[in-house]
């Protein structure tokens, strides 16, 4: 993942306040409000890994390409290994189902245009050899350095066995946070970025317990 990002603030989590959301949702909503300093939305080339170390497995980044579509410029291990491929290019729906699709590119729509904060909780769907798994997915508006809000950073996370791939989900429930015009500001000066050989390597996939994303098991 590392190669794609551009950014290059590091904002330190210290003291954010944790909520009911998956550790690595709640450490990618800290970032992302570091990064925002007030502003209505951080610039996608702002975006630093080395802020989301411990999340980059089920981190990804959207492009928007039509009303209600985007794609994939990125995504980790853990996304991969949901479809049993390699994400990169992929439309987002690719992780739904048909009835989840539908409300996906609905909750994209309200991202990009609103712009908006999306929570959302997930159920895969159940057959031979795909046993029960939980989600849970944030997404968080990007401004491109166009000016337009047609850049997202969102986490996906499984909870459960994965099985037979590809996962497919659909949407349980949803909560959408409105972010105010009125605190657009400048974007703030970025920071020098450490050598390559300082920087740490991404985490990989791990089990994540349903009680720890707060998911029904």
């Amino acid at each position: 993942m590392r190669k794609l990002f551009g950014g290059k603030n590091v904002v330190s989590l210290a003291g954010y306040k944790k909520d009911h959301l998956c550790p690595q949702i709640q450490q990618l909503r800290a970032y992302w409000e570091g990064l925002r300093m007030g502003r209505l939305v951080p610039l996608r080339s702002e975006v630093d890994p080395r802020g989301i170390e411990g999340a980059l497995s089920q981190i990804f980044l959207l492009e928007r390409i039509a009303p209600g579509m985007a794609r994939l410029r990125l995504g980790g291990q853990h996304l991969n290994d949901l479809l049993g491929m390699e994400v990169r290019g992929l439309p987002f729906t690719a992780f739904f189902t048909p009835n989840g699709r539908k409300s996906i590119t609905e909750t994209l729509e309200q991202v990009f245009d609103g712009p908006q904060i999306a929570e959302l909780t997930l159920r895969a769907e159940s057959h031979i050899g795909k046993p029960g798994l939980d989600g849970k997915l944030a997404l968080f508006p990007l401004r491109s350095e166009s000016g337009a809000i047609n850049r997202a950073i969102g986490c996906l996370v499984g909870s459960g066995v994965i099985g037979r791939t590809p996962r497919r989900f659909h949407v349980r429930d949803q909560k959408l946070t409105a972010l105010s015009p009125a605190q657009d500001r400048p974007a703030p000066q970025s920071r020098p970025v450490a050598s390559p050989s300082n920087r740490a390597k991404p985490h990989g996939l791990r089990l994540v317990k349903s009680d720890e994303c707060g998911v029904p098991g």
